[in-house]
């Protein structure tokens, strides 16, 4: 699972395009499917905390790629990348109300969606509120407080650096935000790959996407928004069949919560990548490509899938 992975096979480059959504800009990539006989669902992707869309490009390149392939919609996040902040500001409601505005202005209601780490808490927010899907992933979701257990201490220690720069004058703020040795040591400790050149890539992705807000104000409430609440407070709205992905050495969110999380959903498969940590979409994304394609083929042609098994190499288990 930690060999380096060669990156997609090179192909149409993603569409870039953007939509007003609750009144500001929305920037959004399309991944065309290669396989123009294929009819399949679109499937919309949301990326986590300080991403980027190109935090999902291996991942959104491999769905899109060969026969079986789909088209592949990834929006940076509003306050991140090239998508100015919401109006109201980066709560957990706003990311989730924005959310449910991009599908029904891109016409996507009630196709797939897909979400990392904290883009998953905005998926489950996003359900409570009505969205409607037929099928979710959830890779490295967030599935337990930040704020409780062994984590705290880390978090509140985060939550102080983030408030110490956002009461800084923007230049300044900017400069301890985006300091290349912070980036790095938090690369550090995500990455769990023993492949250095593997490891060079992804801490390469992080210098070059993990400083790409719009503000620090807007990079705090997004923080907090991301400690305070949690995918796990949405159990009861996950109504349809729900793959969740998870590495075995996940710092942030250990497996146990994973399971249990999964557990408590009424029709969910927990899927595990061996060796690996935070950074599945990073570290394991040919894994997760073939655990994703069958999943969603299955769920369009015969039904809710209830084994992710993945028999080839050790790679992955079912629940």
């Amino acid at each position: 699972m930690n060999s380096a992975a060669p990156r997609p096979e090179e192909g149409t480059e993603p569409e870039r395009r953007q939509s007003e959504v609750l009144g500001t800009v929305t920037t959004w990539w399309r991944y065309p499917a290669r396989d123009a006989d294929a009819v399949r669902e679109p499937l919309l992707m949301v990326h986590g905390f300080r991403g980027t869309h190109q935090g999902l490009d291996d991942l959104a390149r491999a769905l899109s790629a060969g026969p079986g392939g789909r088209d592949v919609i990834v929006p940076d996040l509003p306050g991140f990348g090239q998508s100015p902040s919401l109006r109201a500001g980066g709560t957990i409601e706003a990311y989730a109300l924005w959310l449910i505005a991009l599908r029904d202005q891109l016409d996507l209601e009630d196709t797939p969606v897909l979400g990392h780490s904290f883009g998953t808490t905005i998926i489950g927010a996003a359900l409570s509120l009505g969205m409607l899907t037929d099928r979710i992933v959830l890779i490295n979701p967030i599935s337990a407080p930040a704020l409780q257990g062994p984590r705290r201490v880390g978090t509140l220690a985060a939550l102080a650096y983030y408030q110490l720069a956002a009461a800084l004058p923007d230049a300044a703020a900017r400069r301890v935000l985006s300091s290349r040795a912070v980036v790095r040591v938090m690369s550090e400790v995500m990455a769990k790959t023993r492949d250095r050149a593997l490891r060079r890539w992804i801490h390469r992705q992080h210098r070059a996407w993990f400083s790409v807000f719009d503000s620090p104000k807007t990079l705090l409430e997004a923080f907090e928004a991301s400690i305070t609440h949690d995918v796990g407070e949405y159990t009861f709205d996950f109504t349809e069949p729900t793959l969740v992905i998870a590495g075995d050495r996940d710092d942030i969110v250990p497996l146990s919560a994973q399971q249990a999380f999964v557990d408590e959903l009424d029709d969910a498969t927990l899927v595990v990548a061996h060796g690996v940590g935070h950074l599945v979409h990073y570290e394991a994304w040919r894994a997760a490509d073939r655990w994703i394609r069958r999943y969603l083929d299955e769920g369009e042609h015969r039904g809710p899938a209830r084994d992710a098994r993945e028999p080839a190499g050790g790679q992955g288990t079912g629940r």
